[in-house]
């Protein structure tokens, strides 16, 4: 069997920093628009008032301190609170490919490699900015790739279900080398006058670069050892945004068609979920948890992961076992996993064991089990 590895990672930061502090000032500014406007009504008890927030609530709740946006002024504007971005003619690069070229080709030169080695590129993310033409197609066109590419959604595990598609096609031959690209603008599906939401996601776009190891010219390669993949229907995680609203009767609410979540149930049913995924994954392939040094994990929620990687190890991790970014990224849906790997695994020896594992939406979960070359 040929033996694959990835051997290159790209990360485009937004230009725009939000702070736990500035995203709660301008949320309470609602808060207390909303109660005034809904004065009589609230004091009638048949409007419940809204209550404010805090930044230390979002840190206990979340872990999470700033986060990266493509567009600030709108997100923290009262009167707007959304990202605001200029309509783009059918002639512009689009919004998500431009962020996918430049994490793109950081993988490539990360690599060793140019758009000529490759030929199959897949943009997988939670949300496409349109249907069509596929953003992985215009993502390529502009990259000069030659071959083929396509999108797909798998929600926050979009980055590992498209690790395995690459693995598998560089593997079995029908790609020489494959582009894994996840833009993520999540916060243009976010809803920012919901308390218990409105901190959780930032933006961000990844690549990773999967190629034969045995013509691999980088030195950062990590030999991809497996893949598992794992889906289970609900409802917990839930975005109604498509393209039969507009025909929908009775029309849904503005907030139907935006993120929105029952939180404590995902916590509780998506943590057995990753858990049981990566002991079963590591025990198939011959390994014990202790003996993987790092595990990327999806940076959904701090105390998801502390728990995740206590029931895998049986211990508590260790500072560096499962590193973190969701302090200064927030929630990044598909990209979060990557970030963590991108930005933590060049301290790592050859032969140190690593686990990526990325779980969501669906619910839907994978895991890569790789070693350092």
């Amino acid at each position: 069997m040929k033996r694959v590895a990835i051997t290159g990672t790209g990360l485009f930061t937004p230009p725009h920093s939000i702070s736990n502090d500035e995203l709660v000032a301008c949320y309470n500014s609602y808060v207390e628009r909303y109660n005034t406007e809904n004065a009589a009504e609230i004091a009638a008890g048949s409007t419940p008032a809204l209550a404010p927030s805090s930044s230390e609530f979002i840190l206990k709740a979340s872990g999470i301190k700033s986060r990266y946006v493509m567009d600030k002024q709108g997100v923290l504007d009262v009167d707007v609170m959304r990202p605001q971005y200029r309509t783009r003619d059918d002639e512009e690069p689009s919004i998500m490919v431009e962020m996918g070229l430049a994490a793109a080709r950081q993988a490539l030169e990360r690599a060793g490699r140019k758009p000529e080695d490759v030929d199959f590129v897949l943009v997988a993310c939670s949300n496409m900015q349109r249907g069509y033409p596929a953003m992985a197609v215009e993502l390529q066109h502009h990259l000069g790739i030659s071959g083929y590419g396509y999108d797909m959604n798998v929600a926050c595990a979009s980055a590992a279900f498209g690790i395995q598609a690459a693995v598998d096609a560089v593997r079995n031959g029908s790609a020489r080398a494959a582009l894994v690209v996840s833009p993520e603008i999540c916060s243009g599906h976010l809803n920012f006058r919901n308390r218990d939401c409105h901190f959780i996601f930032g933006d961000a776009c990844t690549a990773v670069l999967v190629e034969p190891l045995d013509t691999a010219v980088s030195q950062q390669s990590f030999e991809v050892l497996g893949t598992r993949l794992q889906t289970q229907y609900s409802n917990n995680i839930r975005n109604n945004f498509g393209f039969l609203n507009a025909c929908e009767q009775p029309p849904r609410r503005w907030d139907e068609v935006l993120f929105h979540q029952e939180g404590r149930k995902v916590f509780k049913e998506v943590v057995p979920i990753a858990t049981d995924l990566i002991v079963g994954h590591l025990k198939d392939l011959g390994l014990a948890p202790e003996s993987v040094r790092r595990f990327f994990l999806h940076q959904a929620n701090l105390g998801m992961n502390q728990l995740i990687s206590k029931r895998v190890l049986g211990r508590d991790p260790g500072p560096d076992e499962a590193p973190v970014t969701l302090d200064e990224y927030a929630n990044t849906s598909s990209a979060g996993s990557v970030i963590a790997f991108h930005k933590h695994h060049e301290d790592l020896e050859s032969g140190d064991l690593a686990v990526l594992c990325a779980f969501g939406a669906g619910y839907s979960a994978g895991s890569v089990v790789m070693k350092r070359v």
